[in-house]
């Protein structure tokens, strides 16, 4: 199984990555653009074929290592091969 998991700061904590680019996109004219957010985008395979097994071992990792649950929140979506 292929698992993607997205990984966000959560609403009302301060995106300096976000802040920068907003600000950099807005020098090169895109003045439309506002409020951008920076994340990161986490793929991995698993070698598991029971679906809910893989499942909280996906929740495991993003609990343990993956994401900081305290500032940010995480959301997967996984592909069977």
């Amino acid at each position: 199984m292929k698992a993607k998991i997205q990984v966000r700061l959560k609403n009302g904590i301060l995106d300096p990555q976000g802040k920068t680019v907003n600000n950099a996109l807005h020098h090169l004219g895109f003045e439309n653009i506002n409020h951008v957010r920076v994340g990161k985008l986490i793929e991995f395979e698993i070698e598991e074929s029971d679906r809910k097994k893989a499942f909280q071992v996906i929740e495991d990792a993003c609990k343990k290592l993956l994401a900081n649950p305290v500032i940010e929140d995480y959301s997967y979506e996984v592909e069977e091969d």
